[in-house]
């Protein structure tokens, strides 16, 4: 009886199981973090940013020429009478003198956003930069219609209202204006590939 307790007694190891052991060690779950940007894509907006900047530079260079050629545009006849002095001046025509203020703004719009252009090719997600281009379109697009149609009226003449063509008289006033008109134009085609490059830029955001 005495040995059936004693040997009741006697302890008895316990090992635990590795099981036990891995189930109470703390698990470390690895995030892996998603890359910023596939190298492909920065590389395509940055060169996107490149070709924006360097059409503003154009488009820069159109807009002032046209404000330039046209407020600067105006020929005197060289005879005259006592009473009549043929002159031709922008000024006489309220067109004309809205085709310079478009062109001029137009052309300091794209002064001011050339620092703008410049943060859009390090950070091309920006939206407010791109978003000004829908006003400077129809602007400039307004400005060299109106120019043009008084031009056509200029060279043609209109019958129906006893309105005579005057650049066979003014030829040199004509010819300038006319080329301030050709380069509104290109501003204005300029300013719409710019609209495109913003949309294409923005959509692959």
């Amino acid at each position: 009886m005495d040995s059936t307790k004693e040997s009741s007694k006697i302890p008895i190891p316990v090992t635990e199981s590795k099981a036990s052991k891995t189930a109470s060690s703390p698990v470390v779950v690895a995030v892996a973090k998603k890359p910023a940007q596939r190298p492909l894509v920065a590389r395509w907006k940055r060169g996107l940013g490149i070709f924006d900047f360097i059409l503003r530079i154009c488009a820069i260079v159109a807009a002032l020429a046209a404000a330039t050629a046209m407020g600067t545009t105006n020929q005197q006849l060289p005879f005259f009478t006592q009473f009549f002095q043929f002159k031709a001046d922008y000024n006489d025509l309220p067109a004309f003198t809205f085709f310079v203020i478009a062109n001029a703004t137009a052309g300091a719009y794209l002064v001011l956003s050339l620092p703008f252009s410049i943060l859009c090719i390090v950070r091309p997600h920006m939206i407010g930069a791109r978003l000004m281009l829908l006003i400077a379109v129809p602007l400039i697009t307004a400005a060299a219609s109106a120019a043009a149609s008084i031009i056509y009226l200029a060279h043609n003449g209109n019958s129906n209202a006893n309105w005579a063509a005057i650049c066979q008289q003014f030829d040199d006033f004509c010819q300038r204006v006319t080329g301030a008109v050709v380069a509104s134009f290109i501003t204005a085609v300029i300013f719409m590939v710019l609209v495109v490059v913003s949309a294409v830029a923005l959509r692959r955001n």
